[in-house]
C-alpha cells in the first residue's frame, strides 16, 4: 500500500549544470507556401473520425490543419547532419536534432525560417537526480477510507467511491454513460506496465488503447518509463469492482509520452503540441494532461506569471488550438499553492483548457493546488476535483492513495467523457459551459477552486434542458406558434415564441365558432415557452380553433381531436 505525492516538480539546477551545447532546436517556419495538401482534400491527413468530430460542432477545415510543408523539411535535412524529430502543423515549427554548427547556420538564414531556438541539451540526468524530480512518499491506505458496495449502483466502487460521489458520478454511470464510444488521449511521463497491471485487465482485454506513442524518445511502447501516466491513467480506466473503479473505465483511449522526467526543457512542451496534434488527427474527444511548466532548466527560456495569460507559452497555444479543433482540454492546475510559485502553471491558464485543482472528500481545498487568477484576471482553476488522498491503482493493481492536482484532473476527465458520451450533439465549449454551471461556487467563485465542485447529475439537467430548448428551436425555425399532439386527446401543448412582451389570451373554438376554452398568460418576446391546455377531455372529437392574441398580434391555429 502505497501514498504517492505525484506532480512534475521543478529541478532548479545551477547555470553550471545546463550544458552550453544543445543538440534539440525548434525552427519556427515563416509559411505552408506551395505545400502539396489542401484544405479541400483533409481526409488526407485527418482520420474520418477526426472529420466527423469537426462537422458535428461545424468547424472549418483551415491553413492550420495542413501539414507543415514537405519540402521545408526536406530542406532541414539536406541542411547537414539534421534529424526531424517531430513537427507542429498548427504552430508552424519543427523539432530537430543536430550537433553541426554549420547546419544550424545555413537553417537561420533558410527564407522560410522565422526563428531557431535551443530546445534540450546533449546531456541528460541519472536516474537518481531524476526521482528529485518526481517525488514519492508511500503510506498505505487509511483504514478509515469509505468503500462503498454496489448498493444501487451499477458500479461497486470499492475504495475510491466518495471521489465518483463527491460529483454525483454514479448518476451516469448508473444511466449508462460509461465512456462507451469516447477515445481520450493522455498525455503523460510515460506509463509504467500498465500493460501488466490488473487495475487494466479490461481494457486489455476490450482492446480499448488504440495506440501509444513515445514522443520523448519516438518508440511505440510507452510502458518502461515512468509511473506517472500509469496512475493517473488508472484514475479514469481502472475496473477491479469492490476495489477501484475508473471514472470512464469503458472510453478508449491513447496513451503518449510527452514529458521526460529527468529533465525540464520546452522540448517537452514541443512534444506535448505533437502529441495533441496526432490525438487530433485521429480523432479523440478528450485530452487530458497531468503536466505543467513555467521554470526550465535553461533559466533563459523560463516563464513569468504574467506569461500564464492563455497565450504566450508553446504549450498553452497548442491546448488552445485543441479545443479550436473540438476537442475537450482538461489539464491539472498544478501544485505549486505552498511555494513560491503560487499560481497555476502552463497549460492551465488556457481559456479553453479545463484547469483542474484539487480539494479531498469533504470539498476542501487542498494546500499544495495551485491558485489562480490567470495572469489576465480569468478565473483559474476552472473547477475542482479529489486530489488530496485520492484512490488510484498501486503497481500490484491494488488501491492506493495519492496527492496532487495530477490525480484529481483525471478523475474529472473521466466523468466529463461520460457526460459527452450522453449529449454528443453538444459542442465541447457547450459541455465546458454545463459543468462549470453546475459546480457548486458558480454564482461565487475565487481563487482557489474557481467555480467549484461539478455535479454531474447538474450537469446532466442543465444539458437535458438545453436539448429541449434546442429542439423547440428547431421545431419553430419558421413559426412562432405550433400545437402538439395533432390530433389530440385528453390534452393538448403549446409551443409559443411570442413576438411581443405583455398579456396574451389564448381561446380555443370548435368547429361552429363557439368558445369553449380560454387561458390568459404573460408571454416575454422571444422566450419560448410550452403551454399546457388541460381538461380537454370532454370535449367532443372533432375540428377545433385556437386564437392567440396579445393586443397587437393575432394568429389562428387549426387542431383536431
Amino acid at each position: 500500500m502505497k501514498t504517492i505525492l505525484l506532480f512534475i516538480a521543478v529541478l532548479l539546477c545551477s547555470p553550471g549544470k545546463i550544458q552550453a551545447q544543445f543538440t534539440k532546436h525548434i525552427v519556427v517556419l515563416t509559411d505552408k507556401h506551395n505545400t502539396p495538401f489542401s484544405i479541400q482534400q483533409p481526409n488526407v491527413y485527418l482520420s474520418n473520425k477526426a472529420m466527423e468530430r469537426r462537422n458535428r460542432q461545424q468547424l472549418a477545415i483551415d491553413s492550420t490543419d495542413l501539414p507543415v510543408n514537405p519540402s521545408y523539411l526536406d530542406s532541414l535535412r539536406n541542411a547537414g547532419d539534421v534529424t526531424v524529430l517531430n513537427t507542429s502543423k498548427w504552430l508552424n515549427q519543427v523539432l530537430i536534432q543536430t550537433s553541426d554548427a554549420a547546419a544550424l547556420d545555413k537553417i537561420k538564414n533558410f527564407s522560410f525560417v522565422k526563428k531557431l531556438s535551443r530546445a534540450a541539451p546533449r546531456t541528460r540526468q541519472t536516474n537518481s537526480e531524476r526521482q528529485d524530480k518526481l517525488r514519492y512518499e508511500m503510506q498505505p491506505v487509511r483504514k478509515s477510507a469509505k468503500v462503498m458496495d454496489a448498493g444501487d449502483n451499477y458500479f461497486n466502487y470499492g475504495n475510491n467511491y466518495a471521489q465518483i460521489n463527491i460529483h454525483e458520478g454514479q448518476f451516469l454511470h448508473n444511466k449508462g454513460y460509461r465512456g462507451e464510444g469516447m477515445t481520450i488521449a493522455i498525455l503523460d511521463a510515460g506509463f509504467y506496465k500498465y500493460d501488466t497491471n490488473p487495475a487494466f485487465d479490461s481494457i486489455r482485454l476490450n482492446h480499448q488503447v488504440l495506440g501509444t506513442w513515445d514522443f520523448v524518445k519516438n518508440k511505440e511502447s510507452v510502458t518502461e518509463e515512468h509511473d506517472h501516466g500509469m496512475v493517473c491513467f488508472s484514475t479514469i480506466a481502472a475496473n477491479r469492482p469492490g476495489k477501484i473503479i475508473g471514472t470512464a473505465p469503458k472510453a478508449n483511449y491513447y496513451l503518449f509520452r510527452t514529458e521526460d522526467a529527468a529533465t525540464e526543457y520546452q522540448v517537452e512542451e514541443q512534444n506535448w503540441v505533437a502529441a495533441a496534434e496526432r490525438a487530433d488527427s485521429l480523432g479523440v474527444d478528450l485530452i487530458t494532461s497531468s503536466l505543467g511548466y513555467y521554470e526550465f532548466d535553461d533559466a533563459s527560456s523560463s516563464y513569468s506569471y504574467s506569461d500564464m495569460d492563455g497565450k504566450t507559452s508553446i504549450i498553452t497555444r497548442g491546448a488552445e488550438y485543441a479545443a479550436k479543433k473540438g476537442i475537450f482540454v482538461t489539464n491539472s492546475a498544478g501544485n505549486s499553492g505552498g511555494d513560491a510559485w503560487h499560481y497555476i502553471i502552463a497549460p492551465a491558464d488556457g481559456e479553453h483548457v479545463m484547469a483542474v485543482g484539487a480539494v479531498d472528500v469533504n470539498g476542501n481545498a487542498a494546500g499544495f493546488s495551485s491558485y489562480g487568477p490567470s495572469a489576465d484576471n480569468r478565473i483559474k482553476p476552472d473547477v475542482a476535483s479529489v486530489g488530496a488522498s485520492t484512490v488510484i491503482a498501486g503497481y500490484d493493481g491494488n488501491p492506493v492513495t495519492a496527492n496532487g492536482t495530477s490525480l484529481s484532473n483525471p478523475n474529472m476527465a473521466g466523468l466529463i467523457t461520460c457526460l459527452w458520451q450522453a449529449f454528443p450533439e453538444f459542442t465541447n465549449a457547450e459541455i465546458f459551459e454545463a459543468v462549470k454551471k453546475s459546480a457548486n461556487r458558480y454564482n461565487n467563485p475565487n481563487d482557489r477552486v474557481g467555480y467549484g465542485i461539478p455535479n454531474m447529475r447538474i450537469a446532466y439537467e442543465i444539458l437535458s434542458g438545453q436539448k429541449v430548448q434546442n429542439r423547440a428551436e428547431q421545431i419553430l425555425a419558421n413559426d412562432w406558434l405550433k400545437a402538439y399532439p395533432v390530433p389530440f386527446t385528453s390534452g393538448l401543448t403549446l409551443l409559443l415564441k411570442p413576438p411581443a412582451t405583455g398579456k396574451a389570451t389564448l381561446q380555443l373554438f370548435n368547429d361552429a365558432g363557439r368558445l369553449v376554452y380560454t387561458k390568459n398568460i404573460t408571454v416575454n418576446a422571444e422566450i419560448i415557452q410550452y403551454l399546457p391546455l388541460d381538461n380537454l377531455r370532454i370535449l367532443s372529437p372533432g375540428v377545433y380553433w385556437i386564437k392567440y392574441s396579445d393586443g397587437k398580434n393575432t394568429r389562428l391555429l387549426k387542431i383536431v381531436k
